[in-house]
């Protein structure tokens, strides 16, 4: 579903702010020290989601003060929508995942599909050790047993958006995340 910008500005308007910069940023700091302490002796090889955890990654990756790779995938099912259907893959990383310890980072935890195949995929081409981060959590029931290693904060089942979650192509950049007007 594309919109317009004018669009886009206008469920900005209409939207609620569930957590402003600084509530963002401190849950990404409690993020890294959960990871230094479990990862830092681990020469991880850090996996970043496009899009969506593109923002995370950003922010995260200079709060971890050891050594590590980076290389990233991309692997959608909402394509720009507020529904999921199909995951499609964009691009599998370059780096081989054989006998890795594995992070992987991503804006959200919805229903889980899509990081439960991303998590799969790792694990199925050899990492030893397979870990996940996600920015945040929806809380919902999910067909999907799945729970991240890493959670920066719990959302509502609502569509949300900003920090790297997009309403329909847009707001990835919004400095706060925000929820979608239910009207």
């Amino acid at each position: 579903m594309t919109i317009s910008a004018r669009e886009a500005a206008a469920a900005m308007q209409q939207a609620e702010r569930l957590f402003d910069t600084a509530q963002v940023t401190a849950a990404i700091d409690r993020m890294a020290g959960e990871i230094a302490a479990d990862l830092a002796d681990a020469d991880p090889l850090v996996l970043c989601v496009m899009n969506g955890g593109l923002v995370l990654g950003g922010l995260l990756l200079p709060r971890l003060d050891f050594v590590l790779r980076l290389d990233y995938l991309h692997a959608t099912r909402y394509r720009n929508r507020t529904f999921g259907d199909e995951l499609h893959w964009r691009k599998h990383p370059e780096h081989p995942l054989a006998g890795e310890t594995v992070l992987v980072v991503d804006d959200i935890l919805d229903e889980g599909h899509t990081l439960a195949a991303i998590l799969d995929y790792c694990r199925a081409g050899g990492a030893k050790h397979v870990a996940s981060a996600v920015l945040v959590e929806k809380r919902r029931a999910r067909e999907v047993d799945l729970r991240p290693d890493y959670i920066g904060l719990e959302v509502p089942d609502r569509y949300v958006f900003g920090f790297g979650m997009d309403y329909k192509g847009y707001w990835r950049n919004a400095a706060g995340i925000y929820a979608a007007s239910e009207s």
